[in-house]
């Protein structure tokens, strides 16, 4: 059967079983940032945007997405031209090994456009959906509210042109970790 989206802005047509999920087409088509984990929509490594909102894209029927607009982490900006959540994460080294990042990244993006002042708080709540194995979480919450202040004061812009992010200030905002299941002592969160 085939699938029409907007897939990253660009009209496409998808070739799908109906037994496909919004991942199996994703990746079969090359766009591999959302990553398979679980395959049950437990640790939100797969997460994407349809029509604005977070999905986890493993457990969502291919079918549910006709005529849907649908964004991957590649569509979120370029190597050259990140998106400020994804400079963000790269300026709080909020990366480790990388498996969780494209799932945290489309989480917290679609967070900043929900709420663009989040507290701490709204972003471990956001983000308790999507697992993270290495990193404690203190770095991406920073990241995220980080990516928060410097979208809100104007010094950085959507991947798509304008100013990059501005952080000479070097500021980050001190968390501690509130999570008791992530595994990390204290002082690794």
């Amino acid at each position: 059967m085939e699938i029409e989206l907007e897939l990253n802005g660009v009209e496409r047509t998808v070739e799908a079983s109906k037994s496909d999920s919004l991942l199996d087409v994703l990746r079969r088509n090359g766009y591999t940032g959302a990553k398979r984990g679980c395959d049950t929509g437990a640790c939100g490594f797969c997460t994407v945007h349809v029509d604005g909102e977070p999905v986890k894209s493993c457990v969502e029927p291919v079918t549910k997405v006709q005529g849907a607009s649908v964004e991957t982490i590649e569509g979120l900006g370029t190597q050259d031209d990140l998106h400020p959540v994804q400079q963000a994460f790269v300026e709080n080294t909020a990366l480790q090994c990388g498996f969780c990042i494209p799932g945290m990244i489309m989480r917290s993006t679609a967070l900043l456009e929900a709420n663009p002042a989040p507290t701490e708080q709204e972003v471990r709540e956001a983000l308790s959906d999507n697992l993270c194995r290495c990193t404690g979480y203190k770095k991406i919450v920073e990241a995220v509210l980080d990516a928060a202040e410097q979208m809100d004061d104007g010094t950085a812009v959507a991947a798509d042109g304008g100013r990059a992010l501005d952080s000479d200030d070097g500021a980050t905002t001190e968390v501690e970790c509130s999570r008791t299941d992530c595994g990390c002592t204290e002082g690794e969160q």
